[in-house]
């Protein structure tokens, strides 16, 4: 079989069919419908899923979070110590003209993964049903801190910032060494705040937290070399960066500049790095990439709207990136996911697809095929 990094790839979540939808309200809002049978109908857009993916060409696969509501939060709360609550209304994550549902991240305990947790069964599903590398994306470290405010912060240790920060980088040290026992060889951490970081309203709220935004943007990089610094040889640890995905809105913009020394310095294999619109700024911060093998997947292609990028659009794209860097050290990936939550981008499953086959497509027009 071969192995990551490929040349064409997406980030992990894809749109929920409507047999998934369906059978998650039943299940858990209206419980009329037992849990196994709801499992039953996400093992079977699962496998519907991974049967596409491998159709249109794609030589990694996921599970396109089918069993998830949103890209972060499900996994957050099943870690030890760190809940997600229900609160008032107001209190959704606000995007561009919309929130998302009301929940807040509190950790209650000492933070640590669990050999139970669930999402290594949810890998193991993929890795049993696919024919090529099977991949799992989880939320980077960063996210249990930036999500979570101090008020919702009720153990007495973690008022000490790199106490809390340590304990987080502890707990995906020992949660990559959990998947890499499962048999997962290709990892993908999701680190969206890096970029957030780099957005002047972003960095305001967290000043107005008393905390330093350039801190956290070197305290975040810290975090992730030290929960994948000590990974087997054979695991591949992607990260993806973007500024919000929720029903094809956004929550943040801000050119990378600010972020990319601590993004380059992470020792992660695969970046994927939104590069869809202006709001990710310029291409100049892939300079700061280290030559050698580690890849940048700039996301031209987007997952926001239906329409589809032009092939020599797209090369012309990567004409003006290797400027800044190898050609070798590139690769093409949508800019985000397609359904980051279950309520998903204002896409079809037609266009999601047509997107997929023109990543494909990209990688075989400019180095010849996905695995070059």
């Amino acid at each position: 079989m071969p192995t990551p990094p490929y040349r064409a790839d997406h980030v992990g979540s894809l749109l929920r069919p409507d047999s998934v939808k369906q059978a998650r309200h039943a299940a858990l809002e209206d419980r009329t419908m037992p849990l196994d049978e709801l499992h039953a109908v996400e093992d079977a857009a699962i496998r519907d899923l991974i049967a596409m993916q491998e159709s249109v060409g794609l030589k990694a696969v996921t599970d396109g979070e089918q069993r998830r509501q949103f890209w972060h939060y499900d996994f957050m709360g099943e870690l030890t110590g760190y809940e997600i609550e229900k609160r008032d209304p107001e209190e959704g994550i606000a995007f561009h003209g919309v929130k998302t549902a009301p929940l807040v991240p509190v950790i209650n305990d000492k933070l640590d993964f669990p050999a139970d947790h669930p999402h290594l069964d949810h890998f193991k599903f993929v890795a049993a049903n696919t024919t090529v590398t099977p991949k799992i994306s989880i939320p980077g470290p960063s996210c249990l801190h930036f999500r979570t405010t101090p008020d919702n912060i009720h153990v007495s240790d973690y008022a000490d910032v790199e106490v809390l920060t340590a304990d987080i980088a502890a707990t995906y040290k020992k949660a990559v060494q959990a998947f890499y026992d499962a048999g997962c060889r290709y990892l993908q951490l999701d680190d969206i705040f890096f970029a957030y970081l780099c957005d002047p309203k972003h960095r305001a709220d967290k000043e107005a937290l008393g905390q330093d935004p350039d801190w956290l943007i070197q305290r975040y990089g810290w975090m992730m070399r030290e929960a994948i610094k000590d990974r087997p040889d054979d695991m591949v640890i992607g990260m993806h960066m973007c500024r919000g995905n929720f029903q094809s809105t956004y929550a943040a913009e801000g050119a990378y500049d600010l972020a990319a020394e601590s993004i380059f310095s992470t020792g992660v294999d695969i970046f994927f790095m939104e590069y869809d619109t202006d709001r990710a700024g310029g291409l100049e911060p892939l300079k700061l990439l280290p030559k050698g093998k580690q890849r940048v997947m700039p996301g031209f292609i987007t997952t926001k709207t239906a329409d589809l990028e032009d092939v020599d659009w797209l090369k012309s794209k990567f004409d003006e990136a290797s400027k800044y860097a190898d050609l070798d050290q590139l690769g093409i990936a949508p800019q985000c996911g397609f359904s980051s939550t279950e309520e998903g981008n204002k896409i079809t499953a037609d266009d999601q697809k047509r997107k997929l086959e023109l990543v494909v497509k990209t990688a075989e027009t400019i180095w010849g095929g996905v695995e070059a």
